[in-house]
């Protein structure tokens, strides 16, 4: 989802309009190092808690075991680490010019073939309308799919985006942040504080605070991921980006907040961006559309 301005006799209006942008094509696997540009956590998080947050996106995959939170809990990593597949919510909240817009979406992901199934709500009036009606989206490799669309798009027909062409790696474009580039964006996090435990519908968790490099996390991700994050960093106005992050005791995250910002016409727009990750190991299946069934017309602006 990009966010765009527009004006209105009340002003600028940050109104939120469907497009979308990359899912990751390669496995996961940002290191636990660094190499050269490592980074380092402060005396409060320690190294334990930048690997354990940098590690969460492999772990997600299932490419490394959740050794990351579990160093720091004491205990070893059990065969249930492996995350797989997992039940999605998410939440994408704007604001620009005193005006605050949220999306929410919701369905299953898997993080091993980086595909994924969910429907995308907008507000009322997010786009000068009372009612609109959900968006299907089909996350997968290098396009998104949309249904609902937009005007003029025929009801039965989906919409194809190539997401390799766009500047925000799916951190903000679409109203959704792709479950895995949220969590590979992890892998650029320089700093990290440790916050303590927390209760995340009913599992315990441990919290972690810090902000992540766009640029860093490019070269970290795994190599499909590294072209898609790295034109992120062109997009944003600041390419450090404040998260929360949640893992459980077995090091899988549970639930990520980034804090995005760019400049656009007009007032500087600020997106939060919330995933939350449950129900680990949930079938998912994703059914792409044929040729026949996506639409290559011209779609009107709302």
């Amino acid at each position: 989802m990009v966010v765009q301005q527009h004006r209105s006799k009340g002003g600028a209006r940050a109104v939120c309009a469907l497009a979308v942008v990359g899912v990751m094509a390669a496995t996961a696997g940002c290191s636990a190092g660094g190499g050269g540009d490592r980074a380092v956590a402060d005396e409060r998080g320690g190294t334990d808690s930048l690997d354990a947050v940098r590690r969460a996106a492999a772990v997600l995959a299932g490419t490394v075991s959740g050794t990351g939170t579990a160093a720091v809990a004491g205990t070893a990593p059990d065969s249930g680490t492996v995350a797989g597949t997992a039940e999605v919510r998410t939440s994408m909240e704007t604001a620009a010019g005193g005006t605050r817009v949220t999306i929410r979406g919701r369905g299953t992901y898997d993080f091993r073939t980086r595909t994924g199934r969910l429907v995308v709500v907008l507000p009322k009036d997010a786009a000068g309308e009372d009612e609109h009606r959900p968006i299907t989206e089909l996350l997968a490799p290098g396009a998104l799919y949309m249904k609902n669309r937009g005007a003029g798009v025929p009801s039965d027909k989906w919409v194809r985006v190539d997401t390799t062409a766009l500047e925000d790696g799916n951190l903000v474009t679409g109203g959704v942040t792709d479950p895995m580039a949220a969590a590979e964006l992890l892998c650029g996090a320089r700093q990290v504080t440790y916050e303590g435990k927390t209760e995340l519908a009913g599992v315990v968790v441990r919290h972690y605070r810090g902000t992540a490099d766009i640029g860093l996390a490019a070269r970290e991700a795994a190599p499909g991921s590294r072209g898609v994050l790295a034109a992120a960093a062109k997009g944003f106005s600041k390419v450090t980006v404040p998260f929360d992050a949640y893992l459980d005791e077995q090091g899988r995250l549970r639930k990520v907040r980034h804090r995005f910002s760019f400049a656009n016409e007009g007032p500087a727009v600020e997106v939060v961006s919330t995933t939350l990750l449950f129900g680990f190991g949930v079938p998912v299946s994703v059914r792409l559309p044929d040729g026949p069934d996506i639409y290559t017309g011209q779609i009107r602006q709302r």
